[in-house]
């Protein structure tokens, strides 16, 4: 097992740790570690595709809002006389 220092952590992070470690019956040390190990094993940033992670980031924002385009039917394509127009 490894051992790691958390240097110039606020005073007020201190304090809600110190205060959850009480709720769930642990040491600051056991709260911690049970905080670290549960954050990494969820899914990290990098696991999402790009597109998930602009999704996220829209929904963070508040969401996105983007105008509807009329759709087109292949026939719209065609000239008055009914001629599809080449490449």
């Amino acid at each position: 097992m490894s051992a790691i220092t958390i240097r110039e952590l606020p005073k007020s992070a201190t304090q809600r740790l110190r205060l959850r470690a009480a709720a769930n019956g642990r040491s600051m040390e056991a709260e911690a570690r049970a905080m670290l190990l549960a954050a990494l094993e969820g899914p990290s940033p990098d696991d999402n595709s790009w597109i998930e992670q602009l999704m996220e980031l829209g929904r963070e924002a508040g969401g996105v809002e983007l105008p509807t385009l009329p759709t087109k039917s292949p026939a719209d394509d065609r000239d008055p006389g009914g001629h599809c127009p080449g490449p």
